[in-house]
Parts: structure tokens; sequence; C-alpha cells
């Protein structure tokens, strides 16, 4: 289960990008979930974010979900300001990508980047600090992957095909993806240009995504864990990738 290093066969690596971008649309616009835009998902797509970034990669995984999400939201049209949001898919799955990869220099970067811009933000402290805990929880879980790849166990993890770093990779993602949505909606002020939502309004969101967003992010991470070493079982069986 580990790719690091091997390179795609080139045309059965588009058509692989082109399945996964078509899965995407279709996670992201069927059975739609009208909510508040807390940082949590309008669609059933947060279950393909982080298999597309793990299988296919960082960058593939971001164009794949960048496509999907984008005609997904043009066919369950909500309104124009998601297409904005839902930028955060492509990321999370481009980090989950990037954290199997052992890759998280650029991970660590943007987590710190962005919520130091929320924290900043004099509304941030009238919310609920506890209301992001799951984001909090997403920072301790790439501090962790972080030590186990300067320690040298990470690599042994993944050849092992470890449940456990998938889980991490799969989660971290998923909450770079609710930060970067966190961002565009308190630091960048969309909550008031947008939306007209008042403070109490926001109290309300966070507490709401206290606990959807962890519910539908443990969903997403079970589904990882049972999806993505099938995949790669079925990629190796059909020599996708050579060494």
């Amino acid at each position: 289960m580990h790719l690091k290093g091997r390179k795609p066969n080139t045309s059965q690596f588009v058509a692989l990008v082109a399945l996964f971008a078509a899965l995407n649309v279709i996670s992201d616009s069927f059975m739609g979930i009208p909510e508040m835009p807390s940082g949590v998902w309008y669609s059933w797509n947060f279950i393909m974010e982080p298999i597309t970034g793990i299988v296919l990669g960082p960058f593939a995984g971001f164009v794949a979900t960048f496509i999907g999400v984008m005609i997904g939201h043009y066919i369950y049209f909500i309104d124009v300001y998601e297409f904005l949001f839902t930028v955060g898919a492509p990321l999370g799955a481009m980090f989950s990508g990037l954290l199997f990869r052992g890759r998280w220099k650029i991970a660590l970067i943007y987590y710190a980047a962005l919520l130091i811009a929320y924290f900043v933000s004099p509304i941030a402290w009238q919310l609920p600090i506890w209301g992001m805990w799951d984001t909090y929880l997403g920072g301790a879980v790439l501090v962790l992957i972080v030590l186990m790849v300067k320690k040298g166990s990470w690599e042994s993890q993944l050849k092992k095909r470890s449940s456990y770093a998938l889980a991490l990779c799969a989660f971290a993602g998923l909450e770079a993806d609710v930060l970067f949505r966190i961002f565009v909606f308190i630091p960048c002020q969309t909550y008031q240009l947008f939306y007209g939502f008042d403070i109490e309004a926001l109290r309300l969101i966070w507490i709401a995504g206290a606990v959807a967003t962890p519910l539908k992010v443990a969903i997403s991470v079970f589904a990882t864990i049972l999806i993505v070493p099938l995949l790669i079982k079925t990629i190796e069986r059909i020599n996708l990738f050579k060494e």
C-alpha cells in the first residue's frame, strides 16, 4: 500500500483521475445536505475527499477533487458563494495525499497560519472556543505525524498497510478542509459580507458544527480505512504504478 516513489503509467493514471473526478461529482451533487456554512459539508463529498488524495497523490488528488466539486456544486446549486468555500475540499484531499507520503512541512505551515489568522480575528473570541475542538485535535494529529516521520516510524506504518496511518492522514486532511472554510468564513468576514450573520447566529453555527463536523469526519475516516486498502490492491494488481 506504499505508493511513494512509484511512477504511474500515464494513460491509465489519467483515466483513474477522470474516474475519481466523476466519483467526486456524484458524491458532491447527490443527496445534498442543506446546512449553515459552519465549516461542515453540504454534500457527501467529505467521504471521497481523503480517499482521492491518498490514492492519487497530492497534485492529482487536488485536481480530481477540484473538478468534481466544481461540477457537483453546479449540479446541486446552493449559491455562488459556495464555490469559494468548496475549495477546501481539494485542499483537504491534497493534504491527505501529502501526509500519506510523509510530506508534512507545507501542511504544518498551512495549519499554523490559518489558526493564527482565526485567533487574531476579534470576533473569534466571542465564539465558543471549544466549538472547534476537532480542528485543534487535527493540529495535534498533524504534529503526531510529523514526530512519526522524524523518528522513522511513519514508513513502517505505511508498509504494514496500517489502518492507524490511514486514519491519521484522513483526519488531518479533512480538518485542513474545515480550517480553510473557517478561514474564509471568519477572518475573511464572509459571515457578514455574504450572509449577514450576527454574533448570536455565529454562536449557534459553532455549537452545531462542534457536533456535526466531527461526526462526518468519523464517517469519512472509517470509509477511508475500509476502502483505500482495497483500491491500492486493485491498483497494484493492474500494475498502474511502476517501481
